[in-house]
């Protein structure tokens, strides 16, 4: 028995989709601990795209045990009609393959409302960027106390006196500080009788199911959501999202106890992406031709949002913030194959400003802001190797800029990934085989 946590280790969209796609092959149980539908996993399976907002992707195989953690924030509308898309590609979504926890807090119309509000308040340059899905206005209300859990729609009088409270102190801010029009109360709870009518069998105990099935002897894998550095507390703050995004909330968002995990596997591309406003050091703009070469090659858009990723060289210090951070215990390189062409490939090492060095990202937004980077160069390759199935078979200049990663970060890489597609993958090591 092992549990394993795979985490993102930039700014998210490193393709951890497709790395718990694989480990799920070797897991009984697979878990969503962070974030809402404001993220994607996109998989690639016999050359179909699947692209999963809320449902843990391992729901593509019928014999594993899909939850969904009391971190995750759900709008029930779109997990439905997530369960209606997979049914109708005929993945049958049922309450004995998915369980939402009793305490995973519910996105509310007007947290949607509000969020899309506070965002268009703000002057250029202010912006978060934002999805507009109610993410941060939800958290709000969760750590206010006053939030609405998914366990609480199956109590009638108890939704209706929360959403009573709610939709006052809500409707004062739309109307009176916003100029918006108020929500309707009766709406909103027709809306969501409909919601607990359809998602009571999915709802339990996630924390005592997990239990057990340690104690039963199975596999565990933990998925997150976004990346290191969008962390509300460790990540380029205010430019973040609004929940923990590293490895210590797989036990919080699901109710696991800490002693019992095994390994943390950090999800890094072989270059560096970032969608939204925020800083990113090794940023090439748009308009450089080795970053729309590796926006165009690596298909760089958002699987929510389909928003343009802005794209860079691969930020050393931004992996080593994240091996402390998340105490990573292996890595795995994604998009290797996007690289292929380019003469040389450059590594940030430490940032620059005002004339001091920095070997972690600043908490100073300021400072972070205008840092700049300090590269060193190593050799590329020519090569498509996206039919490369043995580590052995990558060109050299290729094993060489992966031993080079490993030799900055001091962690091994367990996977490689070489294309899209389920089988461009090469597992070196299996996180689940415990030595």
């Amino acid at each position: 028995m092992a549990s394993v946590v795979v985490v993102g280790t930039q700014w998210g969209d490193e393709g951890k989709g497709k790395i718990v796609d694989l480990l799920t092959r070797y897991a009984d149980c697979i878990v969503r601990f962070q974030g809402g539908n404001n993220a994607g996993h996109t998989l690639v399976v016999e050359g179909k795209q699947f692209i999963f907002h809320i449902i843990p992707s391992g729901i593509l195989y019928e014999d594993k045990a899909c939850m969904i953690g009391n971190g995750v924030i759900i709008d029930p509308g779109v997990l439905l009609d997530e369960i209606d898309e997979l049914g109708g590609r005929g993945l049958p979504v049922t309450p004995e393959r998915l369980m939402i926890s009793e305490n995973a807090h519910l996105i509310m119309p007007y947290h949607k409302s509000l969020d899309i509000a506070q965002e268009a308040s703000l002057v250029k340059g202010k912006k978060i960027g934002t999805t507009g899905r109610g993410i941060g206005p939800c958290y709000m209300d969760k750590v206010g106390r006053v939030g609405m859990k998914a366990g609480e729609i199956l109590d009638p009088g108890l939704f209706e006196d929360k959403l009573k409270a709610n939709i006052e102190e809500k409707n004062f801010l739309l109307t009176k500080k916003f100029g918006l029009k108020p929500l309707s109360l009766d709406q909103i709870k027709s809306e969501f009788e409909v919601y607990a009518e359809k998602l009571a069998p999915y709802i339990g105990n996630v924390s005592m199911v997990l239990d057990q099935a340690r104690r039963d002897g199975q596999n565990i894998l933990f998925e997150g959501a976004q990346g290191t550095q969008l962390d509300i507390d460790h990540g380029t703050y205010p430019f973040v999202t609004s929940s923990n995004t590293i490895a210590g909330n797989a036990c919080i968002g699901s109710g696991f106890g800490p002693a019992h995990i095994d390994s943390v596997i950090g999800i890094l591309k072989a270059y560096t992406t970032r969608v939204g406003e925020g800083p990113f050091p090794t940023e090439l703009p748009e308009g450089d031709k080795v970053g729309d070469e590796l926006q165009s090659k690596g298909g760089e858009f958002g699987a929510t949002t389909g928003r343009r990723r802005r794209c860079g060289w691969l930020d050393a210090v931004v992996a080593a913030d994240a091996v402390r951070l998340n105490g990573l215990t292996g890595l795995a390189i994604t998009k290797l194959d996007v690289l292929s062409g380019q003469p040389k490939i450059k590594i940030g090492r430490k940032y620059v400003v005002d004339g001091q060095e920095f070997e972690c990202m600043p908490g100073n937004i300021r400072k972070t802001s205008r840092l700049k980077p300090v590269y060193e160069e190593v050799d590329g390759w020519d090569e498509d190797i996206s039919t490369v199935r043995e580590f052995g078979d990558l060109p050299q200049e290729a094993r060489d800029y992966i031993r080079r990663i490993e030799d900055i970060t001091g962690v091994e890489p367990v996977i490689v990934s070489v294309g899209p597609d389920r089988e461009e993958t090469l597992l070196l090591s299996n996180p689940f085989d415990k030595k």
